[in-house]
């Protein structure tokens, strides 16, 4: 029964490898089970995973290596490492910035009646982290948990003009960049053309850059850990006249200033 309920804690969207790695599975089934026991001994995990004893060791001298479980000297069990701690604060600062950001995005949802999001700066991506639909009939859906390309989105560029020139040519070391639809940005000259302007009006636009028939304004916000977050509305392009684009941007910008002032 556990091996059962080990092996179904997985997303339920994901879909299975076209290329299964074994070893990497079993690797983290081990760990699916140290979140089910406090500790693990080695025929636990021999059995556990159908494997020798020998295999079952190597999978553990590996984990241990990197630090996500260690062994205990007196018993010789497994149990969670300090990597482990490490990805768990991870993850709760996640869950903290979106508790800390909800009722500033609930405000703006309800005053727009518009689709908002909370987009944060991982590498090239933004990781769309929060959400709140609009109520209209059309409205933009949620795209929390994707990833998109930064330089396709207005709250990837809002994020992205926060960097120095210097920190952009580091992510993005070649010239061309990869477009998601036929109006998205696809050169880094084209880019850093649109941060300056991004600087100078304090808000970042996207009309139709990473789906088409959206369009979207963003402000970014600096957290006092240093990552680098913003605040969005999006819309059905045939709503964003410039009259709604300069609502829309006064109103983005007040919320950033308020998600500085409570985002860690």
């Amino acid at each position: 029964m556990e091996r059962t309920r080990s092996a179904a804690a997985r997303s339920d969207d994901a879909p299975v490898p076209q290329y299964p790695i074994e070893s990497v599975d079993n690797a983290l089934r081990l760990l699916l089970l140290l979140a089910e026991r406090p500790s693990i001994r080695l025929t636990d995990a021999s059995v556990y995973l159908g494997v020798a004893s020998s295999t079952a060791h190597r999978l553990l001298a590996m984990l241990q290596y990197r630090g996500f479980v260690r062994q205990d000297g007196v018993s010789r069990v497994y149990v969670p490492g300090p990597a482990l701690n490490t990805i768990a604060a991870a993850v709760n600062r996640q869950v903290d910035v979106r508790a800390q950001a909800r009722p500033i995005l609930e405000r703006l949802n309800t005053d727009l009646q518009e689709t908002v999001h909370l987009g944060r700066l991982d590498g090239r991506d933004v990781n769309f982290i929060d959400s709140i639909e609009g109520a209209r009939a059309v409205r933009v859906v949620s795209r929390v948990g994707r990833l998109m390309p930064a330089h396709c989105t207005s709250t990837g560029k809002a994020m992205l003009s926060q960097l120095t020139t210097d920190e952009l040519r580091v992510l993005y070391p070649d010239e061309k960049l990869e477009g998601l639809t036929e109006h998205s940005i696809t050169s880094r000259s084209a880019l850093e053309r649109e941060l300056e302007t991004i600087r100078r009006r304090g808000y970042a636009t996207s009309k139709q850059e990473s789906e088409e028939g959206v369009a979207s304004v963003s402000a970014a916000v600096s957290g006092s850990s240093g990552r680098l977050y913003a605040v969005n509305v999006s819309v059905p392009v045939h709503r964003m006249t410039a009259a709604t684009r300069s609502t829309l941007a006064e109103a983005v910008q007040a919320a950033a200033a308020q998600l500085a002032t409570v985002i860690d």
